[in-house]
């Protein structure tokens, strides 16, 4: 049985007219007849008492009963596909580091949302490494995250630049300076997020660039959670700028001397999928469209 005969069917019963159900649907009543008679074939019951009058039997109106939902649903089916084919609905599962996950994607997914109520978005936070690779396993659409590692198979496509600055708290000897060189972090306790963030390898090369490596770290495995340490007086911290919009009470925010910190972040999906389709193509076109600086340059 097919959603057309079941449709037929019922405007029968609403109907109480072979004649007037085919007229109402634009098909020839000999249409109509050999519909209920394949239909009544399938479930291997009577559905319609024949006569002068139509109408149904004790299983003609369990059937037509139950029918109305599965009609319905059978349509909503339908209209579900269509805009699964138009990219305009759908189940994402996005991937986003932090702070980009916090304090950059929550207003512009709101928008997304708004504006494609029937696409579904999952959000999921971890590590670039972790992220790039369930995108590599399939395990998420695509990933909001610094750039993976070379040889991997992720396209991927830098959006912004994550700029750093330095945040130690409010009475600590830094706070009165105008801004600070890599050689005085040296003197003091440094917090570091964990050995796999691409954050903390990155602050780690280019301090033993400048040969200024401080012997007094302290890790803290979570980028978000790095501003409240420091506001404890724990010690100081590199701290994307924007996760201190505004800084922690009792805490100064300090310019760096040059972008040693600053990483690229962006955009990454499976090389064999882009560019993405449907709706993942949408939410791909729509955070590269809001994330993307106007003047996007590599970090020094």
């Amino acid at each position: 049985m097919d959603i057309k005969t079941l449709r037929t069917f019922q405007r029968i019963a609403e109907l109480g007219s072979f004649h007037r159900a085919a007229e109402e649907m634009n098909y020839a009543q000999s249409t109509v007849t050999m519909q209920m008679q394949k239909l009544e074939s399938d479930v291997g019951m009577q559905l319609i008492e024949r006569g002068k009058k139509i109408g149904l039997t004790e299983a003609g109106r369990l059937f037509y009963e139950q029918s109305k939902s599965i009609v319905k649903q059978m349509e909503q089916l339908q209209t579900s596909l269509a805009d699964l084919q138009l990219g305009e609905a759908g189940h994402l599962r996005l991937g986003a580091v932090e702070p980009c996950a916090s304090y950059r994607l929550p207003a512009v997914l709101q928008r997304f949302v708004s504006g494609w109520p029937n696409i579904r978005v999952s959000v999921e936070i971890a590590s670039s490494p972790q992220l790039c690779e369930r995108v590599a396993r399939g395990e998420l659409d695509l990933a909001l995250c610094s750039a993976p590692e070379l040889g991997s198979e992720l396209y991927y496509e830098p959006l912004y630049i994550e700029r750093f600055v330095l945040l130690v708290p409010e009475r600590h000897p830094l706070a009165s300076k105008p801004s600070v060189t890599p050689a005085e972090l040296r003197e003091h306790r440094l917090l570091i997020t964990s050995a796999g963030c691409p954050y903390r390898r990155k602050l780690d090369i280019a301090l033993q660039e400048a040969g200024s490596a401080p012997p007094d770290t302290m890790e803290i495995g979570s980028m978000a959670a790095l501003k409240y340490y420091v506001q404890s007086g724990l010690g100081i911290a590199l701290i994307p700028h924007s996760a201190l919009n505004p800084p922690p009470d009792g805490t100064a925010m300090l310019p760096l001397n040059g972008r040693m910190a600053d990483i690229s972040c962006g955009l990454a999906c499976k090389a064999a999928n882009y560019p993405l389709g449907l709706a993942g193509g949408r939410l791909y076109r729509f955070l590269s469209q809001e994330l993307r600086e106007p003047q996007l340059d590599e970090p020094a």
